[in-house]
């Protein structure tokens, strides 16, 4: 059982002046407890978010993984209600990747919150989008969405932290018109981050477009091939090591 700081002093001041030496020893026990480092805090809890880019295989994520714990970010845990996914070698790999899912299907059929109260992440790795340019959502339909996920992440988390991802380029050959509304997207994506981060809850973003081919990593326009896989994680590492070490 232990006793609180506070409690234990007043105890000692109030014992009579003949029990000096247990006094003295009751001090020593004191100073040594007080001495004693504080424990160390809770993980920080990571959900990766989005659609088959983040979860089939999501393979940016194990690689995310191994490059924070060999850079001393080891206090970390990756969480979500789905499984990890066989990435070559072992991981903490858990997430929230739904392979056709919509930004703004999940806000309007309120998916988030459940999968939330399960995992109650510290920070959020949002990759959202790329379905709803594909089902030609207008930019404003999307940014409305994450608005909604957002307050649905800060309910559950008002210190939540969300990385708001600029969505990989996309050229699939069914849809022509794809590339001209991500690149509309992305633009768009900076002023709506800044309007809602507050400094208890940042949102932060973070650029998945720049210096990402389509032709080269990709297999099929969308999505990542192993080159594409490493430039994801490689994008996603300084921001998510900037929050982790307090800097962000």
């Amino acid at each position: 059982m232990s006793i609180p700081m506070p409690t234990f002093m007043s105890a000692l001041i109030r014992m009579p002046r003949r029990s000096g030496l247990v006094l003295s020893v009751l001090l020593a026990v004191f100073l040594t407890l007080a001495a004693r480092p504080a424990q160390s805090a809770e993980p920080v809890r990571i959900m990766p978010l989005g659609d088959s880019i983040t979860g089939s295989p999501g393979c940016w994520r194990a690689l995310l993984w191994q490059d924070l714990t060999a850079a001393g970010h080891t206090g970390i845990d990756f969480v979500g209600t789905q499984a990890p996914q066989g990435c070559g070698f072992a991981y903490d790999g858990e997430h929230e990747g739904h392979g056709g899912i919509l930004a703004t299907n999940m806000a309007d059929q309120n998916q988030l919150p459940g999968w939330l109260a399960q995992t109650s992440p510290d920070v959020v790795l949002m990759h959202l989008g790329t379905n709803d340019v594909w089902s030609n959502r207008s930019t404003d339909a999307i940014l409305a969405a994450y608005t909604t996920l957002v307050g649905q992440m800060r309910a559950e988390n008002p210190q939540v932290t969300v990385l708001a991802a600029q969505i990989l380029p996309m050229a699939p050959s069914s849809c022509g018109a794809c590339g001209q509304r991500v690149i509309d997207l992305n633009a768009a994506i900076p002023g709506w981050a800044a309007e809602l981060s507050t400094a208890r809850s940042p949102v932060v973003v973070v650029d998945q477009w720049t210096g990402f081919s389509t032709a080269t990593d990709t297999g099929d326009g969308v999505h990542p091939n192993d080159a594409g896989t490493r430039k994801i994680a490689d994008r996603w590492f300084p921001a998510l090591s900037a929050v982790l070490a307090g800097t962000a």
